[in-house]
């Protein structure tokens, strides 16, 4: 850990901070003694890292499994160009200490599991939540609240972003606020959907504001607070949200106690039927597979490989178009509507109908790279 005490050299750093009543110089040294966990290096970790590193917090965690590739530019903006291959947490760390060089950065490269939540953010003060799916959303907040630990939350999608303030003694947890997660596939994520590129900016940086509030003890935090951003209207709307005296992780009789398998509590399990994109390649030259696309028209419009595009919304009315006898080979952008999508056609009857892993974008990185990656 850094020390408690400002040098000369910080002093300047922080001068606006430091002249501010509401900081002041022991204010900045609680910040330079903090510890802040930032969960996922993407669009909204890239302004929630960068804020809080600019701030002084004293050491930051970062943890995110995957590396930079060209389309995470559009937003997330403590990578570059010259980061592409490199570990999202590797860029990150060397882009914020040379933003500032006074603080510390742990690396976690990994992917944050269930049995690792509570060993990796039992060491912070605080939690960021910048990731994009639920069972790692609802992972966080389970252990934070096990471990009375604050998560500022926040999420975007297209145009729409929120934010609140989770797991506070006092306030509400996610779960309160989402007791149970919508079925895979339901609501897509950004890869799925698309974000303006500026949004998870805005979003992040309230995120980082926060962070920084409920550090100091200062101002009217968003706890029991949800914040509505419509960056299309550009309108801003609260909606309250009360704590659950039945909620069963943070109300008066909790039964949770411990961490569970997320992935199984949203749905995504691994018993589903699935097939690789090489063996997709092959069946497809035999002519022996039906290829259903279930992304939007303008996705498929952008890039495709053939097969009939019948988006997932409308997948319920049209069902009946498709044969049952025939094997059936679902198609999205990284298999996770097409996961849904397989899903409801069993539901339906069919018996051979199997998930792409991977979707398109893993099809134009091991089988055909003049295939567009969005």
């Amino acid at each position: 850990m850094v020390n408690s005490f400002l040098s000369d050299d910080e002093v300047e750093r922080y001068s606006r901070h430091l002249i501010m009543p509401e900081v002041g110089r022991v204010g900045q040294e609680k910040l330079h003694s903090s510890s802040v966990l930032v969960v996922g290096a993407g669009g909204l970790g890239s302004p929630i890292g960068l804020y809080l590193a600019a701030a002084g917090i004293g050491t930051i965690g970062i943890v995110d499994f995957d590396t930079v590739e060209l389309s995470n530019l559009q937003r997330q903006v403590v990578h570059s160009t010259n980061g592409i291959g490199r570990t999202k947490t590797e860029s990150a760390r060397d882009r914020l200490l040379s933003l500032n060089p006074n603080i510390d950065i742990n690396v976690h490269q990994t992917r944050l599991t269930s049995k690792n939540a509570l060993d990796i953010i039992g060491q912070y003060d605080i939690v960021a939540d910048g990731t994009d799916d639920f069972p790692t959303r609802y992972l966080i907040n389970d252990a934070c609240v096990l471990l009375g630990k604050t998560d500022v939350y926040g999420s975007v999608f297209r145009f729409e972003g929120q934010v609140s303030v989770f797991a506070s003694p006092d306030g509400p947890c996610y779960r309160c606020l989402y007791p149970q997660s919508p079925s895979p596939g339901l609501v897509p994520g950004c890869a799925e959907g698309g974000v303006l590129g500026v949004l998870p900016g805005i979003v992040g940086t309230i995120q980082a504001t926060e962070v920084i509030k409920m550090l100091l003890g200062i101002g009217d935090s968003l706890v029991g607070r949800m914040l509505l951003i419509d960056a299309l209207s550009m309108k801003f709307q609260e909606v309250r949200v009360p704590k659950n005296p039945d909620c069963p992780l943070c109300g008066k009789n909790p039964t949770i106690h411990s961490l569970s398998t997320y992935e199984v509590l949203c749905g995504m399990t691994e018993d589903i039927f699935e097939i690789s994109v090489e063996e997709l390649k092959h069946r497809l030259e035999s002519k022996d597979i039906f290829l259903l696309d279930v992304r939007e028209q303008n996705e498929y419009d952008f890039c495709n490989i053939g097969g009939t595009l019948i988006p997932l919304a409308q997948l319920p009315s049209r069902i009946k178009e498709l044969d049952s006898s025939l094997d059936i080979a679902v198609l999205c952008r990284t298999g996770r509507r097409s996961q849904r999508a397989v899903e409801e056609l069993k539901k339906a009857g069919f018996k051979k109908v199997k998930n792409i892993v991977g979707g398109i974008d893993a099809w134009a990185q091991k089988i055909d790279p003049s295939v567009p990656r969005y």
